[in-house]
């Protein structure tokens, strides 16, 4: 079918399933299968909530590791030149 004013190609739609999914996604804000907005917010913040326990729980750790030795003498030296006395 052509559209007489603009010559445009118009196809047929033969195919029942699409126009229903077409009208059924106008009607219903929420697509199938996808949970409501706020339900959306609620997983998003349960999600964020569980990486702030697990970047804690990794700082934690971190800050409790003992320091290593040769970073020890690094700073020992350091205390030792700031002093005045004496080092390499």
């Amino acid at each position: 079918m052509r559209n007489p004013r603009d010559g445009l190609a118009f196809l047929p739609v033969y195919n029942s399933v699409r126009v229903a999914t077409v009208l059924s996604m106008t009607e219903n804000p929420t697509p199938p299968g996808k949970p409501p907005k706020g339900a959306g917010l609620e997983e998003a913040r349960l999600r964020q909530q569980a990486i702030g326990v697990k970047l804690r729980h990794m700082f934690d750790e971190v800050v409790n590791e003992p320091v290593p030795d040769e970073f020890l003498d690094i700073l020992r030296r350091a205390d030792k030149r700031a002093s005045g006395e004496g080092g390499a």
